[in-house]
Parts: C-alpha cells; structure tokens; sequence
C-alpha cells in the first residue's frame, strides 16, 4: 500500500512539472520585437541586424549578439534590449538612439590655408566627414589633426582647432572649427658642428625644403627669403644632408638628431620698417664625417644569363679610383635593373656589398645577382577603349604576345600611345598592371586607358595682321571610327582671309604601318604691309595715299592639294616621309610697289609682266626625315623631337627653288632649380632653321620667301612683321598741280580729260622677306591643372636675313620695262610730253640699311587652357619685345626739278613729290603685345 502511495505521488509531481515547464517554454517563445527611438533608419534595417526572430524561443545568448551586432554598426550612442514577459510569451524592446547628421561644417578663423585645402587634406588622410554623414567624434578628431598638421606645414605651428558643436531638433548636429593660426613660423638661421671638409654652405644648399631661398646661395638675404618652416620636411632635409657626404665619398658619415630653438624675430622690416612679429627656428644639425672614400672596383656574382662582366659594369656610370658617389651607384643599379628588364628578368634582384679598405682609403663593391628566370608575355589585355579598337592599340605596341618580357619596349610603347594622343596621359606604374605566373614563366599585361574627345571641334575668330578680322570653323578627328584615321574639315573667312581644307589620313595600309593622307584647299589671303608696322616722319606725306601706295598690297588665290605618306623606322621613333604639293595661285596688287615687286622679280621662268601674276603653278615634292621621342602632344613633359624636310620646287611648275628646314625640340622636367626627373615642372627649347634659294636662273616667290612673327615663333611681333625691308623700283604717274591745290588739265577746254600727269622713277618700301632665317625659343611651363591648364614664361629670339642680293634680282624684261620709258615732263605741247630723261634702276631689290641682320626678341607669358570640349588650346599671352626694328632713313632720290614744266605749278610739284616720296621715314615695331590665339608654338 505504501508502495502504491509513492508510485502514485511520484506520477502526481511528474505531471505538475511537465505542466510548470510547459508553460515556462510557452513564455519563452517571442511573440514580438519593437523598435523604439529610430528616425532615419528604417525599422527593417534594424531588425535584420538581429540574429533573434519572432517565433525563436527567448535566448539571453542570442539577445547579447542582438546587441553586439546593433552597436557594431556605429549608427547609435545607445543600445539596449528589454525583455518583457507576456502570458503568450516574451517581447522585446529594442531602445536605440542614433547619432545625430552632420547638417553643417564651417571653419573659422582660416587665413593661410583655405576650405579646399582642408577637403584635399581630408582625402589623402582618410578623414570621412561630410554633410548628412552621421556624427562621428573619433572622424572629428582625425579632422583637427589633419588642419594642425595642414597649419603646421604652412608655418603655424602653434596653431589650435577647436570644435564647437550645435545641436540642431530633431537630431542633427552643426560642426564648427574654431582655428587659431597663431604666430607664423619661418626657418631661422641653420648651422651645423663636426664638417670640417664640406662646408655648412654646400650642406645648406642640399636641403631644398627649410634652406632658405637666397639670391642664389645668400648670406645677406637670408632672413628676408626665409622658407615656412615644417616639421615634417626636417628629417627629408637631414637625409639629403647625408646624401651630399656620400655624394663626396663620405660614406660613414652620419647626421645626428637635429636640434631647434624658437625664439621671437627681432630687428626691422626692410618692406615695412617696424618691428619683425613672428617666431623663429633656428636648426642645428650635428655632423660625423668619417673617412673619405675613392671607388676600387665593382664585382658581380650570381650572373648566369649575363657572363659578360664588363657590360654590367658598364651600366655604372662612376668609374675605379674616382670619388665614391652615392647617387651615381644607385644610377648603376637602376640601370642594372632596366638591362635585365629588356631580357625578361622580372624578378631581378641586385644585393651591394661594400669592402672598405681604410689603409688605401677605397671601398669595393661585390653584387649579388638573382636573376630569378625570364618571362614571356602570355596575353596584352586593354580595358577602358570604348572607341578605339584594339588592334589599333596594339599595331603601336613594341611589344608582342610570345616574345620575352622587355621593360623597356613596354616603356617606349606607352610613350608611342601617348603621342597618338588618343588617351590620357599613360604611365607604366600608374596604367598598366603585370599578371606573373611563376610555374609557367609567363605574365599577362593589363592597360588601362582613358579615352580623350577624338573630336577637335574649334570656334576661331580674332584679329592678326595676316588675317586681319577672321573667323573660323575647324572640325577634326585623329580616331576616325576608332581606327586610328584622319579626318580634317576647316573653314575661316575674314576681311583679309579665307580658307577651306579637307583631308584625311590613313595611318596604316593593308595592316602596315605606311601612313597615306591627302588634303584639297582653297585659300585665299590679302597681305597688306601698312597693318604690319607703322610709318611715322613728317606731317606732310609718309602716311598719305601716295606713301601708302607704295607699300606692299596684294591678295593671293590659291587652289590645290596634297599627297603624303611616311613609314617609320624599325624599332625605333624614327619616320621617313615624302610629300607632293601642287597649286596654282594668282596675286592681285593693289599698289604700285606691289605691281612691280611680282612683275619684274625674276621668278617665274621668263615669264613677265601682268602675265607674271596669272596661273602661279608650284609643283613641290619634300623629303623628310623625324624623330619623335616627346611624351604627349600638348604639354609634353619629357623627349625630344628633331625635324628635317628638303622642299624642292620645279618639277611641272612655273617656279624653282630649293628649301631645307631644320627644327629641334626637347623638354626637361625641373623640380625648383634642378633638372629632375620628378619634377612637376617644364623647361623646354626649340630652335629652327631654314634657307631657300631659287635656281635655274630663277628666284623664289616673294610669298615663299621665309618671314617671322605671330604666335608659331615671334610671338611679340604681327604676323609676318619681322622681315627685312627693300627698295622696289616704282613709276609713278604724278598729278601736276598747281599751288592752290588744283591740277593742271590737259585740256583747259574739256576738263574732263584729267590733269597733266609726270612719270617719276620712286622707290617703294617693301617687307622682302629672307632667305634665311633663325628661330629660338625657350619656355618655362608650370602646369595648373593636370595636362589641360598651364602658365608659361617665354623668351622667343628669331633673325630673318636676306643674305645674297642674287635671289632679289629682277629679270631682264622686267627692269627693261622700268629703264626704257622716259621720266618727266618738262613740256607739255598739244596733249603729250616732250622731253624727258632716262633713269637706269638698279638690277636688284637694295636692302634698307638698318633692316637686314636685325635680332627680335620677344619676352613674356602666357595662360594655355586646353578646352575639353572642343579639344583646343586656347593661349592669352603678353609679350614685351626688348630688341625690335627700329630705324630712320631717307630713299634714294632720283626725282630732278628738270622733270617738271618751269613755273609756279611744276616748282610746286616737285616739291610736293620730294615731300611724299622723299622724306624722312621711321620703321618702328611695336614693344608689346597681347594677345588670344589658338594653337601652339612649339
């Protein structure tokens, strides 16, 4: 029985506990999550963040996960999950508080740095602190950092940042820095102890950063060229300090921790003449020289592939027994790389080991060598050409899928994409990415390439002394259809030029690389010398209509076409090219020097007269020969570019001459007064020559003749202003006039007959032109904006010479035709003159005294803006012009008072003609110069 009763108590409490635990586990299942205080982020966000689910049973475990997991996101300031029991199970409530937007980010009390450069700054250290970002204090205290540091590089070392914060309902938050610059501090005076054989001078020198800039090594100007002084350049300084000893064999020379001083600035300003306010830190470099070391020799070991020990130690330009230098070495091993490079040797390592022998004051050199093993190029991939085909990206590789791995033919292959000017700038380390797989000794190049506007679309218009008020309309493509054609459409119209072009050009024929182009053109351009320089003498004539008639004034009509092609040198940047030009122009005059000057030149194959101005054919074919090493296009950085063309006119045409034309070109990067491969900077030259010489008893064509000025080369001076100046012989019809300013008719009777007319021999003012000519230009570019905003300083310097008075002569039938007539009129009898004289002109155009062998040079600069658009470089620049022409001179006179009818009308009018044709004259250039152009000069 009492078995029974414990059988039966034991059943009684297993159901109550199966009871009590069934409904403990009935509370424990979650029925709901709310969640409370979010505004901005959805509720969604939040609960998919959580690992617990309505449904779940309730675990304490995963809740502690709920949380890690919402805190984790940096949303909120405030996390926290309550439990609340219900008789259907358990809710949670998830409280949360989220941080506030940034609604606003202002600074204050900014003077020497300014919001962009805050931003830039906030970039290159990763700062993220922007509007509508959340408010993060640890990114606002990275931002006070990165404007200390800012402030600091900019001479503020004691500056202070302070953040003022605003709480603006419902939850945002505005920034304010609060900055304090403090005292501006400069780099004072910089001394070092323990150099007892190079001196604090050249050591000084050596430190571009905190040196001070000087006039150019100063001691006086010190303290008024002081740099900024910047914490973070003192140890890039006090390497390059050690450099200079081991650039003079010190190689165990040592520069110790430099020591500072700040003190306050004293005496007077020389600018202002008050007291100096500002801090000064003065820097001592402590100095261990040590010994003193000449090179003795370099070995090598571990060179496999390459046994030829001297070739190795050729890539090292420092030779045995000279003074050891550091950067030279380094120069040998850099060059050791780029030679392993070129045979395939990707992984090519180079390990210097110095002996140093301190009784013969030497040290040598043992490299070790680890080639590693060649590669072969597997694939050349191209991302980024939307346009351009690949396989026109490839015909310009000198390197090929299958062939072993050269650096250098990759290096050139680049620089042969970028003077396509197809993409962006391209650089090796930047633009392309190399795939290595070591087991199969092959790697995969990747280039990345962003494609520029292939369309050249410009709006011209301006005013220049050779097309006077112009305007214009270029279309041009250098990508035709991506592949890689030609296609130029030009047309500009002005009161003084027009000009319509097509052309185009195949770069590659049937997949090689011969490159064929034509263009057709119709031009047409007035050339009046009146509008290229001024004439100023007395008041009485050299600016009259008579003076102005005798000036050179004519237009030239020409319509014709070209042929072209070229093909370059084998693995080189070497092309040779051959063009034919043929046209056929007509000059119109509209002066009487003009008239003369084409009539009589002899330059057209016994063809004189009118008939010498009609159905001009030039027949021209020009050999070439170029070598293009620049980097780009427009703003090359680096290269060299050397053109030579012989131009030979003749064959099938009315004209003979021969014109060879030389130009070279080169551009160093400059980094402050050094010529420095990493520098930002431009330093870049050109100089060009050219001589034309007719033949076969003919001259060359006075619109073929070389002429300067304009924005190509003389940028201070008119287009085609600097030239020399001639004598062209003239006869001029004069009106006899009487002294009350009436002329004498022929016939008193009839006065519509006209007035009495006297030939007089004048000699007309002409620009001739030479027949060599010299051109430098020198230029210094400090880019703004990438490859597309430039400022340029420039000196440009250019002589044009007429050097042999054989190729101004004039043709027998044209001096003829001046010598033959009679000149005056000493009686007028029944409607004709009687009398008269002969004049013997000289045979040649006489040079002004004062005009030939004259040196130009033009100062300046000037803004270059490549707008994107229209894909054209637009240029503002001013120019001085410190040597010009200027000179006075009188004409040879060859008018007589026995030309004229005795009596008061014929005195009057030989006075009259002296006084317009013989005065005093003054060619004068101008000094200066401003100007917007479109293209470039060099």
């Amino acid at each position: 029985m009492r078995s029974y009763r414990r059988y039966a108590q034991f059943f009684v409490l297993l159901v109550l506990s199966f009871t009590a635990i069934s409904a403990w586990a009935q509370q424990q299942i979650i029925t709901q999550i709310r969640v409370i205080g979010v505004r901005r982020i959805p509720k969604e966000t939040v609960l998919a963040r959580m690992f617990s689910r309505v449904g779940d049973p309730y675990d304490p475990l995963t809740v502690e996960r709920d949380f890690n997991s919402l805190w984790n996101t940096g949303y909120f300031t405030s996390v926290r999950i309550q439990k609340q029991d219900t008789p259907k199970g358990a809710i949670l409530n998830v409280y949360l508080k989220e941080k506030p937007t940034i609604s606003e980010i202002d600074y204050k009390g900014l003077n020497t740095i300014t919001v962009s450069d805050i931003l830039t700054r906030y970039k290159k250290d990763h700062v993220h602190l922007e509007q509508e970002d959340q408010f993060d204090p640890t990114q606002v205290a990275q931002a006070i950092n990165a404007i200390r540091e800012l402030e600091a590089e900019h001479g503020h070392q004691f500056a202070t940042v302070r953040p003022e914060l605003k709480n603006v309902p419902p939850a945002r938050v505005a920034i304010t820095f609060v900055v304090k610059e403090g005292p501006k501090v400069k780099v004072g005076k910089i001394t070092f102890s323990g150099n007892q054989h190079v001196s604090s001078g050249t050591l000084r020198n050596a430190m571009v950063d905190l040196r001070p800039i000087g006039i150019p090594h100063s001691i006086i100007f010190e303290h008024l060229f002081a740099r900024t002084y910047d914490a973070s350049k003192l140890e890039e300084d006090s390497d390059r300090v050690l450099e200079a000893y081991r650039d003079r064999g010190y190689e165990r020379a040592d520069v110790g921790e430099p020591a500072t001083h700040l003190r306050n600035e004293t005496g007077l300003s020389l600018f202002t003449f008050r007291p100096r306010k500002g801090k000064r830190i003065d820097i001592h470099i402590p100095v261990t020289e040590g010994g003193r070391y000449y090179l003795g020799k370099i070995t090598f070991t571990g060179n496999k592939a390459v046994q030829n020990v001297k070739a190795l130690r050729a890539q090292f330009p420092i030779k045995d027994g000279e003074i050891f230098n550091a950067t030279e070495f380094r120069k040998g091993l850099d060059n050791l790389r780029k030679a392993y490079g070129t045979l395939g040797y990707i992984n090519f390592v180079a390990t210097p080991t110095p002996t140093f022998d301190e009784k013969n004051h030497t040290m040598s050199w043992n490299i070790d060598i680890d080639e590693g093993k060649p590669f072969y190029v597997s694939r050349i991939e191209f991302r980024g050409n939307t346009v351009t085909r690949d396989f026109v990206i490839r015909r310009s590789l000198l390197l090929q899928e299958g062939q072993v791995y050269n650096s250098h033919l990759w290096e050139l292959s680049l620089q042969r994409l970028n003077q396509l000017d197809y993409f962006n700038p391209l650089k090796v380390d930047q633009d392309s990415e190399t795939h290595q797989n070591t087991e199969k000794g092959t790697v995969d190049l990747l280039l990345k390439v962003q494609e520029k506007g292939k369309n050249s679309i410009g709006l011209q218009g301006g005013v220049s002394g050779l097309s006077g008020s112009f305007i214009g309309l270029n279309y041009q493509t250098n990508n035709f259809l991506g592949l890689g054609e030609t296609l130029t459409l030009q047309a500009s119209g002005g009161d003084l030029a027009r000009n319509l072009v097509f052309g185009f050009t195949e770069p590659y024929v049937h997949d090689k690389p011969l490159s064929l182009g034509f263009q057709v053109f119709d031009s047409k351009e007035d050339y009046n010398a009146s509008k290229n320089y001024s004439l100023t003498g007395s008041p009485s004539g050299n600016l009259s209509a008579a003076t102005n008639s005798l000036l050179q004034n004519y237009n030239q009509q020409s319509k014709g076409f070209t042929l072209s092609a070229s093909y370059p040198l084998p693995h080189s940047f070497k092309r040779i090219g051959i063009t034919y030009s043929w046209n056929k122009s007509s000059v119109n005059t509209f002066s009487q020097a003009s008239q003369n000057l084409f009539q009589t030149l002899a330059f057209r194959s016994g063809i004189q007269g009118q008939n010498a101005l009609e159905g001009i054919l030039t027949s021209e074919v020009s050999l070439s020969l170029s070598e293009n090493k620049l980097d780009a296009l427009f703003l090359p950085h680096t290269g060299y570019e050397l053109s030579t063309a012989l131009q030979l006119a003749g064959i099938w045409g009315s004209v003979r001459y021969i014109r060879p034309v030389v130009e070279f070109k080169q551009f160093f990067p400059i980094k402050g007064l050094h010529l420095n491969r990493d520098g930002r900077n431009t330093l870049g030259y050109r100089i060009q020559g050219s001589y034309i010489r007719g033949f076969s008893g003919d001259v060359a064509p006075p619109f073929d003749r070389l002429y300067e000025g304009g924005e190509q080369d003389l940028r201070g001076f008119q287009i085609r202003a600097a030239t020399p100046y001639g004598f062209v012989p003239t006869r001029v019809m004069f009106n006899l006039t009487n002294p009350d300013g009436t002329t004498v008719s022929r016939n008193p009777n009839v006065p519509t007959e006209g007035a009495i007319q006297v030939p007089i021999p004048v000699y007309g003012i002409a620009p001739v032109g030479g027949d060599l000519s010299f051109v430098g230009n020198l230029e210094y570019t400090i880019p703004i904006y990438a490859r597309s905003v430039a400022f340029k300083f420039f000196n440009d310097f250019g002589m044009d010479m007429a050097v042999s008075q054989e190729q101004l002569k004039q043709s027998p039938e044209g001096i003829a035709s001046l010598d033959s007539p009679l000149y005056g009129c000493p009686n007028y009898v029944n409607g004709s003159c009687q009398g008269g004289t002969q004049v013997q002109f000289s045979r040649y155009i006489n040079i002004i005294k004062g005009t030939n062998y004259v040196p130009r040079d033009s100062l300046g600069a000037e803004l270059d803006v490549m707008v994107p658009i229209i894909n054209a470089p637009f240029r503002l620049y001013y120019a001085y012009n410190p040597l010009r022409l200027e000179t006075q001179f009188n004409r040879p006179d060859l008018i007589t008072r026995s030309m004229f009818p005795s009596g008061q009308a014929g005195t009057f009018s030989y006075d009259e003609a002296e006084q317009f044709y013989n005065g005093l004259y003054q060619l004068r250039e101008p000094k200066k110069t401003f100007r917007l152009a479109v293209s470039t000069t060099f």
